[in-house]
């Protein structure tokens, strides 16, 4: 039995739907705030209520689980406590694997995003169970969700500056967690870097949706500060979204979004999409 914590979300979504080509919808269980959201998406799916805020309820939600995807929670702030609630309940329900979405190189990034997934993923270690670590790189959709408005004005904003992302999309991602989960065995006690296989800096991306759209895109390369600005004044994101996002970028500087492993690709036994098919998709 697989159970997948978020599966309402986007990452959660694509992963059932990956599953499902592989295995009988009740063979998973849907671990979500709001089960009948999960049921009206999933309707030969059990869903089961369960919030990472909630530990008292967390074991009983577990029961009969063997295998967990922990989808990482999306409370920055509050995951390091929510994670290990779920961490301690799936021990004590006795969860034989543990899966974990984590952050390219959590162990070692300089992103403020990476502290959270580097705690959890030491819990997951020192909790006795089997665990697989899936470490994944930067979604391209960071980006092309963004897409409209940047035709529109013609110009990138972004604090990057020329450093290289190696990112891949939420499908690619989800895939590979499927591939994971059907076959557990084969892969207990990784961590993998999973990374896309075509890297771009902002400068490219610009130039690829130029190319793709025949509209000229002007890069504008700001400083971290600078581009928090701008994601709060001009793309209307919340002071503590903005900041995340700004610090993530700053450090892409420095290499902290690209990633050299193959490791996605042999998961998924093919190439991620290239930048310039994942744009056209997009549009």
């Amino acid at each position: 039995m697989i159970g997948i914590t978020g599966a309402t979300g986007q990452l959660g979504q694509l992963t059932i739907k990956h599953l499902l080509t592989k295995e009988s919808a009740d063979a998973l269980i849907t671990l979500v705030r709001d089960p009948g959201k999960s049921q009206a998406m999933f309707a030969d799916i059990a869903s089961r209520h369960f919030d990472y805020s909630k530990p008292d309820t967390l074991t009983d939600a577990l029961t009969g689980i063997t295998t967990l995807f922990l989808i990482s929670g999306s409370e920055i702030g509050q995951r390091i406590e929510q994670h290990a609630n779920v961490i301690d309940a799936a021990k004590r329900a006795g969860v034989k694997t543990l899966v974990y979405s984590s952050l390219l190189r959590a162990d070692t990034s300089s992103l403020m995003l990476a502290e959270e997934h580097k705690a959890t993923e030491q819990r997951i270690q020192a909790s006795g169970m089997d665990y697989v670590i899936l470490r994944n790189g930067w979604y391209t959709e960071n980006y092309t969700q963004g897409l409209q408005a940047v035709l529109d004005a013609g110009v990138l904003a972004g604090a990057a500056g020329y450093g290289r992302i190696d990112s891949a999309t939420r499908n690619d991602y989800a895939e590979a967690a499927a591939n994971v989960l059907t076959d557990i065995s084969a892969h207990k006690g990784n961590v993998y870097e999973l990374a896309g296989d075509a890297s771009f800096t902002l400068q490219g991306y610009a130039d690829a949706v130029s190319a793709v759209t025949g509209k000229p895109v002007h890069f504008e390369s700001m400083n971290n500060e600078g581009y928090k600005q701008f994601l709060q004044d001009v793309a209307g994101l919340p002071e503590g979204f903005a900041h995340v996002l700004a610090d993530s970028e700053h450090h892409a500087k420095d290499g902290d979004l690209s990633g050299s492993s193959d490791e996605l690709h042999r998961l998924l036994g093919r190439a991620t999409p290239s930048l310039i098919e994942v744009i056209k998709q997009s549009l």
